[in-house]
């Protein structure tokens, strides 16, 4: 608590704190949204399996256009990282030296991850596990690498769609919106193909109003540069969003919810959507409607350091709490106590709380074991308004040094296959089916692809390969 108080006591006024709350409450709300639609039951073998409610639960899809809350990590993200490569920038840092120490805060919770999924499955399958339910478990455990494969894809766009921002500002979202829609056609109409780029140009369009929203910052750039942040503009942006939302789904060819209910025409969020690009447009009107407020909150010291210790570990909530619903599941299945009520009913409904409560316990565990590998990944640091709304930022091996062009060049394409590497690993393991004989739970060529690729992030950061 003491550091958490030294922590709060040396953030600068200039720090916009808000931010730091909605990457709290984004992930807070995913974890939530994932453990309270969770439908358990038992296949014809008779072992535990899982679903989503909301197939069951029609009545609830309205409250996803909220509750998919990944438009706001995104959001969230572009300013972060607009705000440490400008920081790193005025260091006498470059974009590869940001680019590599990035990589800690995101690839080391992961790798952790991975390797305690794969040994746990090695060690399963030499106890006679079959191979296939290790994969069903382990693919359990894996879906939220789903979405860090995207963001892990933005992180090093990040420098180059930076420099878009500097010269067209508000322009470039407003075309990858464009590309959005012509994917939606190709989705409706054919070919299907068309929207695979929607994966990409959803996400990094919201990554880039999270750029504009940095550079309110600074009120003599152009305006064409900055998102309009006031109380007027943000009720346009809700009011407009939720119009054209209303219009895209109930009117329109678009599903209702914001997340995947199969059997439904189309998935909102796989790829994003012009529906899912309507709801981020409404989150943003009510997040600029909320800031202010929750602003002054924030300059108190004990909500401060709440936030401040929920973003040391925020990445490890997110990649470890499937893995606590199916350790839970698996315990209360060995002890013979796994409740399966109907999904809606009474008993349904009153297993959620102790359900939630029991989740929240052994995620905690988990986070009191793993957390600190992430917290280690980043001191807390905070200096001048350039600083991250993250918890700080590191002046590390990246930074610039003496040396010839080709020393430089090198290292950054060592870097970008470092990323390649990493995202081809968890890329694939997502795209692998669910029942694949994978003995240890993941595709070998996915972990042997992601391991080289943070294997080099790792030497990187360490300096190897650094000029001078």
């Amino acid at each position: 608590m003491r550091r958490l108080r030294q922590l709060a006591e040396r953030t600068p006024a200039t720090r916009e704190r808000y931010v730091d709350l909605l990457r709290a409450l984004a992930i807070t709300m995913v974890v939530l949204g994932h453990w309270g639609v969770t439908v358990i039951g038992h296949d014809p073998t008779g072992r535990p399996t899982g679903h989503s409610a909301l197939g069951d639960l029609p009545w609830v899809w309205p409250l996803t256009w909220l509750a998919q809350v990944m438009p706001v990590f995104f959001l969230v993200g572009g300013y972060a990282n607009a705000a440490s490569l400008t920081a790193r920038r005025a260091h006498g840092g470059n974009a590869t030296g940001w680019l590599i120490d990035r990589s800690a805060r995101l690839v080391r919770p992961t790798t952790a991850l991975l390797v305690v999924l794969a040994v746990g499955a090695a060690v399963a399958r030499l106890r006679g596990t079959d191979a296939t339910e290790i994969r069903t478990v382990v693919w359990f455990a894996t879906i939220p690498l789903w979405f860090l494969v995207a963001y892990l894809v933005v992180v090093p766009l990040t420098p180059p769609m930076y420099a878009l921002h500097r010269r067209f500002g508000l322009a470039v979202p407003l075309v990858l919106v464009g590309l959005v829609a012509l994917g939606d056609l190709g989705r409706l109409l054919g070919p299907a193909g068309l929207a695979t780029g929607n994966y990409l140009f959803g996400w990094l369009a919201v990554h880039q109003l999270g750029f504009a929203w940095y550079d309110t910052r600074s009120p003599d750039l152009p305006r064409r540069r900055r998102l309009p942040t006031s109380r007027r503009a943000a009720l346009v942006l809700l009011a407009g969003g939720l119009l054209a939302l209303v219009l895209s789904t109930v009117v329109g060819p678009y599903p209702v919810v914001m997340l995947n209910v199969p059997g439904e025409r189309l998935d909102n969020a796989a790829p994003p959507s012009l529906a899912l690009l309507a709801a981020a447009t409404t989150q943003l009107g009510l997040v600029l409607l909320l800031r202010d407020p929750a602003t002054r909150w924030l300059r108190r010291s004990r909500p401060w350091q709440a936030v401040i210790a929920v973003n040391a570990v925020v990445l490890t909530v997110f990649l470890w709490h499937l893995t606590a619903a199916v350790l839970l599941v698996g315990l209360l299945d060995a002890l013979g106590v796994l409740p399966t009520p109907r999904v809606g009913s009474a008993a349904w409904w009153a297993w959620r709380i102790p359900w939630l409560a029991a989740l929240a316990v052994l995620l905690a565990a988990l986070v009191a074991v793993f957390g600190p590998i992430e917290a280690r990944s980043r001191r807390y640091a905070p200096a001048g308004p350039g600083s991250g709304p993250g918890p700080g930022k590191t002046i590390g091996p990246g930074t610039a040094r003496p040396g010839g062009a080709t020393g430089r060049r090198l290292r950054t394409g060592l870097a970008v296959a470092g990323y390649a590497g990493v995202v081809a690993g968890l890329l694939l393991n997502s795209l692998t089916r669910k029942a694949a004989p994978e003995p240890l739970g993941l595709p070998a060529p996915a972990l042997v692809a992601y391991l080289a690729g943070a294997g080099v992030l790792r030497l990187l950061r360490s300096g190897w390969g650094s000029p001078g």
